[in-house]
């Protein structure tokens, strides 16, 4: 069976106030094309297909347009919520859309049920787990004490005995929405972390044929049965180094997995560029970056008059601009933000005990408590998106 693996499509999402709306566009068109021009069996989507709870209706114009070109092409399409998704939302008419070939999985309580799909080797059963945080799911999958390595084991339990109450030979695959230990994260992706931890180990998705992940951004292959596809498009200038793509995956009689890496269209590429004002203007090795979508950081000492126009004459797509004069480490007085940057909640809300006392940070007590605060907050706009 030949499966297109595909993630988080974020739809509504910009990139540094630019609209992204027609580039998502543009990608939902390659993505069709290839399922027909590669003969695709299956789509799936591993989650995240809008970025917020309550997209734009430009988003959701966009989502429908991709259901029903995909459902025209005849593909049929799995595809599972993801933890920027509201599952309620998504889910809505996932019966009535399921006829039409589209199979959207966004109940947890559903993650033993799968899709079953059959080529000229048998069937294939196509397991689907959204998003599960923790505090919300642990009680439908009967889990004591709330963690994303409890819950995704319990709800690859349910898989396990599914399939193995199927008859001999059928082939597996499972979407799932999770941080998986020995990936590697950028800076666009929301912070999952639950109790100071959000990776979960590798072996929880023993047993199946292909692991088809999101969340994110960049392609990654943790084995040959375990991998990410990443984003289709950029979100961060920490993905200046990512080749967008998609996985192209074979699956033969056996279950064992032959891959493709295919390349997403994408606007612009990214340039992160660093000196002075002066040597960025004059340096022709960075004529390359002239079409880019730029961020510079400017490394003089004091400020220049007009940096951004004049960054711009050269490179028109500047969108970002970080001051980091080169200064010793005595002098640099960096701003809140840059003080801030790649650093999740947890080690925020630490740094600050530290600082209003002086340097003495909290103890394991006060840790402990600053964690279950976090998760609650976490819990609550979870809860809050479910009830909107």
């Amino acid at each position: 069976m030949r499966i297109l693996h595909t993630s988080d499509w974020h739809l509504g999402r910009s990139f540094h106030r630019v609209s992204m709306l027609g580039a998502q566009a543009d990608f939902i068109t390659h993505l069709v094309d290839t399922a027909r021009a590669r003969e695709a069996d299956v789509v799936v989507v591993a989650g995240d297909v809008y970025d917020r709870a309550v997209p734009p209706l430009a988003a959701v114009e966009l989502f429908d347009t991709a259901l029903h070109r995909l459902a025209e092409a005849g593909v049929p399409t799995v595809m599972i919520s993801g933890n920027h998704d509201s599952a309620r939302r998504l889910g809505v008419g996932a019966g009535l859309i399921d006829r039409a070939g589209i199979h959207l999985r966004t109940s947890p309580a559903a993650c033993g049920d799968p899709v079953v799909l059959r080529d000229h080797h048998g069937d294939v059963a196509f397991y689907g787990l959204p998003y599960l945080e923790p505090a919300l799911v642990k009680d439908t999958l009967g889990v004591e004490r709330a963690g994303h390595e409890a819950v995704l084991r319990a709800a690859m339990d349910r898989v396990r005995a599914d399939l193995a109450d199927r008859g001999p030979g059928t082939r597996s695959v499972v979407l799932a929405h999770a941080f998986v230990t020995g990936a590697v994260a950028s800076d666009s992706e929301r912070d999952i972390t639950v109790g100071g931890v959000a990776a979960v180990p590798l072996d929880v998705f023993d047993g199946v044929d292909y692991a088809a992940l999101g969340h994110l951004h960049g392609c990654q292959t943790l084995t040959s049965r375990v991998r990410y596809a990443g984003s289709p498009l950029p979100y961060s200038f920490s993905e200046a180094g990512h080749r967008k793509s998609m996985w192209l995956i074979d699956l033969d009689a056996r279950g064992e997995v032959a891959a493709e890496r295919l390349d997403c269209p994408v606007p612009r590429p990214l340039a992160r560029l660093r000196g002075t004002l002066e040597e960025l203007l004059a340096d022709e090795r960075l004529a390359a970056h002239e079409d880019a979508w730029v961020e510079v950081t400017l490394t003089d000492p004091v400020r220049p008059a007009d940096p951004m126009a004049r960054l711009q004459e050269r490179f028109p797509h500047t969108l970002s601009l970080v001051l980091a004069p080169d200064r010793s480490e005595e002098e640099a007085l960096d701003s809140y933000a840059r003080r801030l940057s790649g650093r999740d909640d947890r080690q925020i809300t630490e740094d600050f005990v530290g600082h209003v006392r002086g340097g003495a940070g909290p103890d394991a007590a006060e840790r402990a408590l600053l964690h279950e605060a976090l998760d609650a907050v976490r819990t609550a706009d979870h809860l809050g998106e479910v009830h909107r």
